[in-house]
């Protein structure tokens, strides 16, 4: 007879638990999920479930989230029936169950990226081409031709002519009427930033014009463009316009819910470069909370723009955001465990062994190779002669015996300083493998089929000379 397992969750967590299940196709075992009346499955307790839980109970086993806080012995006990921890994330019940869960599918979003090339009317044509396919390999879906103030862009027709030839979708971003002209009898394929007082300009072209106020913060006059387009047979986007923090950015919060409300089915957009350029922040998470603002308003377009140096993966950033949302969405899901692409800096797990796992281990290490790993009180260092620990990586070299052997040296001074940079991070270090960056960093594609090539360890005295 099939093992009957019962799942305890609460409401946040039930259907991603219960589409996580399903993706198991058929296994060894029946189960049941039971959404126990809390909102964070973590948040249950021993009282809850005893006053809640209905006896008898139907199964074999019965699996709490992995950060439940009780006295599993006395639930076991009460009910009669096996009481255990699974894993902290959903994602890794798969593998808890001794299966191999369906990889969470990131392929679907819903959100256009337009991707605004600044300076292009001080780059040549071929320098906006090669800078907008950089911007298309990230994830832009849009290339937007930054128009500059009292700039001339005499060759703005033949950089949206070149960009159309190279399969790219283009929009013109200006304020200057000859130059959207220009732009739209050149084929492009949006018009950014009309407003009320010139949305004739999209009558007669095919180009799509993105609406904003006619004045800063008047959703009113919006309101009127939105009106003249919708009369005219025109489609469009409306913008309400996102402003920098202390500089209206919570009252410009406020229009988009308001324009969400007083036009609910109508496109919309928005420029998220106002905050991540404009603010002192890595721009990871100032994308996820945009993008998760654009997901629960239904904002399908965003505006991305990359000017200083610390935005420089900003499209990367919008593009695994927007999966991210989008697949968290579909599920009634927070948006945790589906992607790691914008934690840059930390790492949710960032310990796979403890203190003891490790100390364990370095018993039983026969041999003079050097083991690197961490845990939350610092580096640890072992072989067969000895097991050090420490937070600074300096004070580990004096015991390493390897003053006299260069190659071996350098290696260690590498990895015991990426070691020291995790675990100030708190990121998972992993002896001989790069930390991973996120999105703001890419690793190297591995390849699946074959072994990792041998480790620095091994390297060091074959490729020195």
């Amino acid at each position: 007879m099939a093992e009957r397992l019962l799942f305890l969750t609460g409401h946040l967590a039930h259907a991603r638990l219960e589409r996580v299940l399903a993706d198991l196709g058929p296994t060894s075992f029946s189960h049941e999920i039971i959404d126990i009346g809390v909102k964070v499955a973590a948040l249950m307790t021993e009282e809850i479930i005893v006053r809640r839980l209905k006896q008898p109970v139907a199964a074999d086993r019965v699996v709490l989230p992995g950060r439940f806080k009780g006295n599993l012995e006395r639930l076991s006990g009460f009910f009669g029936v096996p009481f255990e921890r699974g894993p902290d994330e959903l994602a890794d019940l798969p593998t808890y169950l001794g299966r191999q869960g369906k990889p969470v599918d990131l392929s679907q979003h819903e959100m256009r990226i337009f991707a605004e090339i600044v300076d292009a009317s001080i780059m040549s044509v071929d320098e906006i081409v090669e800078y907008a396919s950089r911007l298309s390999a990230a994830g832009a879906d849009v290339i937007d031709l930054g128009c500059l103030p009292e700039t001339p862009f005499p060759h703005l027709a033949d950089a949206v002519q070149a960009l159309k030839a190279h399969g790219l979708a283009v929009s013109v971003d200006s304020a200057n009427v000859e130059e959207l002209e220009t732009g739209a009898r050149a084929g492009a394929d949006y018009l950014l930033s009309l407003t009320e007082e010139t949305i004739g300009l999209a009558t007669g072209c095919n180009a799509i014009p993105v609406l904003i106020p006619a004045n800063p913060g008047d959703l009113d006059s919006l309101g009127r463009a939105i009106d003249a387009a919708s009369a005219a047979g025109i489609s469009f986007i409306a913008d309400p316009v996102l402003d920098p923090v202390h500089f209206g950015f919570a009252a410009s919060l406020g229009r988009f819910l308001e324009a969400r409300r007083r036009w609910p089915e109508v496109e919309m957009m928005m420029g998220t470069g106002n905050l991540t350029e404009l603010t002192d922040a890595d721009t990871s998470g100032i994308t996820a909370v945009l993008a998760g603002i654009c997901s629960e308003l239904h904002i399908r377009n965003v505006l991305v723009v990359h000017v200083s140096p610390h935005t420089v993966r900003t499209v990367e950033e919008h593009d695994i955001a927007r999966r991210i949302m989008f697949a968290a969405r579909r599920d009634h899901a927070l948006p945790r465990g589906y992607d790691a692409g914008l934690l840059q800096l930390h790492d949710r797990k960032p310990y796979p062994n403890s203190k003891e796992d490790i100390d364990a281990l370095a018993k039983a290490v026969r041999d003079a190779n050097y083991r690197i790993m961490t845990a939350p009180n610092g580096i640890h260092v072992f072989n067969k002669n000895g097991h050090r620990v420490a937070q600074d990586a300096f004070e580990l070299f004096p015991g390493l015996d390897v003053e006299n052997d260069g190659a071996h040296a350098f290696y260690l001074g590498a990895e015991l300083t990426k070691a020291e940079l995790a675990w100030k991070l708190g990121k998972r270090y992993i002896q001989d493998e790069p930390l991973s960056w996120g999105v703001a960093a890419p690793r190297p594609e591995e390849d699946r089929m074959r072994l990792a090539k041998a480790g620095h360890t091994l390297r060091a005295k074959k490729d020195v000379p």
